[in-house]
């Protein structure tokens, strides 16, 4: 054997040693800082958890300027709009949510209750309709069929 084949033999163990280290060092490097901006509809739904309904609403309307295309900031606009008696902007929410998806099942349960809320008995059973034909057995579409039978109109 010759020195330059001794050489090599030597320098290749010690090569790999020095990557594996390398290698090892990259993992222990600090992980990039994340923003720590709060999610204005995790904010929303923690605020209708605490009945807060105009904190709601306000989380809900950043979600929804936000990102236009969520359904569900939408709802639960609605759902928060309508607890404040605010029923022109709860419809026009749940309206919002139902064009981006037409068979949001909480969409038209929250939709029927409110047009209860409003003495239009014949809009909740037109939405109940729309839920039956999604599903017949969903919470949404009971919990509105028991709204509806319950409903007392109120005066106006």
């Amino acid at each position: 054997m010759n020195i330059s084949s001794l050489k090599a033999i030597i320098a290749l163990p010690l090569l790999s040693i020095a990557l594996l280290g390398s290698v090892q060092a990259a993992d222990t490097s600090p992980a990039p800082v994340v923003s720590a901006k709060p999610d204005d509809f995790a904010l929303g739904k923690k605020a209708i958890e605490s009945k807060k309904w105009a904190d709601a609403a306000a989380s809900f309307k950043k979600a929804v300027a936000s990102n236009p295309n969520n359904a569900d900031a939408y709802n639960l606009l609605g759902y928060s709009s309508r607890w404040m008696g605010k029923y022109d902007e709860a419809f026009a929410a749940y309206d919002k949510a139902l064009a981006l998806d037409p068979k949001h099942k909480g969409a038209l349960e929250y939709s029927g209750v409110a047009y209860l809320k409003v003495n239009e008995k014949d809009k909740a059973e037109a939405q109940l309709a729309k839920l039956k034909a999604i599903c017949t057995t969903c919470e949404e579409t009971t919990d509105l069929a028991k709204a509806i039978a319950e409903y007392k109109p109120t005066a106006k």
